[in-house]
Parts: structure tokens; sequence; C-alpha cells
């Protein structure tokens, strides 16, 4: 009997957390207007979530590109294929990694951050004097956040695609001596951009939107407490990792199956 309560107690909780998180969703899209109105804001947290998150993002990108040019090579060469390595390398990240890994280092780095941040400001009563001063703290400080993490997410992955790619002709090309033509003519002879390139970017969009509701959700509704935030940003980081593979499952199962 405790094991059904307990499986009964979670469920209601999850249950619980995804109807606050849905209703949080809705009120944040009733407000998206202001977004606009600030926008000088919305640009300033472009920059916090967006820019300052490319260097880990590209040097990421990078090293997965080379780990996978070289695993892809020894492999392939196996089987006298290691000619279409460009392809193989460019259809995984396109598809797959870039968007997928980009969205987890993103959650690990500006989520985390907007969470720490919005929950400050519960923990010093600053979203309570706004209400005071009949400003509307999802306003003024959740949408402009939430826009700035989905716009910057498909430019995010991009650049992990980009870097990655290049990981992969530095490893290839340069280092196992790969023919540079035939690495490059094999990608653009078989990546389709509507196909691997469009739908890559639906996915990254999709993860932004994901991890950044999550973000701010938890900074929102966090205990005004040093250990509250704490706890509010680990949450973030582990919920936005398991909601973007559950979600790139779905997204796989739509998009690349016939």
């Amino acid at each position: 009997m405790n094991f059904i309560q307990t499986i009964g107690y979670n469920t209601l909780q999850f249950i619980r957390a995804l109807g606050s998180v849905c209703l949080f969703f809705i009120q944040i899209l009733s407000k998206s207007g202001t977004a606009l109105i600030r926008f000088k804001l919305s640009v300033r947290q472009v920059y916090f979530a967006g820019v300052l998150s490319v260097l880990i993002i590209a040097v990421s990108g990078l090293f997965v590109g080379m780990v996978l040019g070289l695993q892809g090579y020894t492999q392939l060469s196996k089987f006298k294929s290691a000619d279409i390595l460009g392809y193989m390398v460019a259809a995984s990240l396109l598809r797959e990694l870039g968007p997928v890994l980009a969205a987890i280092l993103f959650a690990s780095s500006a989520g985390g951050a907007m969470t720490s941040e919005i929950g400050l400001m519960k923990t010093t009563e600053q979203l309570e004097a706004m209400n005071v001063m009949a400003v509307n703290p999802v306003a003024r400080v959740v949408v402009p956040r939430f826009w700035a993490g989905v716009f910057s997410m498909p430019l995010l992955a991009s650049i992990f695609n980009v870097a990655g790619i290049y990981g992969a002709y530095l490893i290839g090309v340069q280092y196992l001596g790969l023919d540079s033509g035939i690495f490059w003519s094999q990608m653009q002879s078989n990546i389709s951009f509507g196909y691997d390139v469009l739908n890559g970017l639906i996915k990254s969009t999709v993860f932004g939107l994901a991890v950044t509701l999550i973000a701010v959700h938890q900074g929102f509704h966090s205990v005004p407490t040093s250990e509250g935030i704490l706890r509010a940003s680990t949450r973030t980081v582990v919920s936005s990792a398991l909601t973007v593979l559950a979600i790139d499952f779905i997204l796989t199962a739509l998009m690349f199956t016939e």
C-alpha cells in the first residue's frame, strides 16, 4: 500500500507541476506584447542568454565534431566507406546532436543563470516591489528573458553545428588525410535543407521554448531563500535535460521516420 501511495502522490505532484507550467506559459503569452514595447530590454537579455553562451557552445561543438570525425573515420574505414565521413558527421549534428547538446549546454549555463537571477529578485522582494508599483513582474522580468532564450537557441544550435562540422574537417581532412573535395561534396550532395537543416532548426526552437520556460518558471516559483534558489537552479538543469531528451524522441519519430 505504501508503494501504491507513493506512486499516486508522485503522479499527482507531476500533474500539479505540469499544470502550473502550462498556466505560467499562458500568462507569459498574454503579456508577450510588452516584449516589443521593451525592445531594448529584450535585446539585452538576448546578449546575456545568447551571446555570453557562444563560447561554450562553439568550443563544445568543435570537440564533439572532432570526436565524431575520429570515431567515424575509424569505423567507416573498416567498410571502405570513409568518403562519406562529411555526410555522416553533418547528418548527425544537424538532425540530433547539435540541437540536443546545444539545448543541454544552454540549460546548464543560461537556464541556470535565469533561474538564479529571478530567484534572487524574489528573495530580495524586488518582484513584490514591482507589484506595489503596479508593474507586472511577469511582463517586466519573465517575458523578455523567455523570448530571448527562444530566439537565441536556434542560433546557438547553428553555431554548434558549424563548429562541429569544422572540427570533423580538421580531423578527417587535415589530420587523417581524407580528400577535401570528397568531404564537402558528399555533404553537399546528401544533406537536404528541408529535411535536415530545417527540421534541426525546428527542434532547437522547441528545445529553446521548453528550456527557457522551465528556467523562468523555476525562478519565479522558487522558495525565497539561498537554499531555495540553489534547489531551483538544480531542478532547472535536470528537468531541462530530461525534457529535451523526451521531446527529441517525439520530434524524431515525427520528422525522420517514414
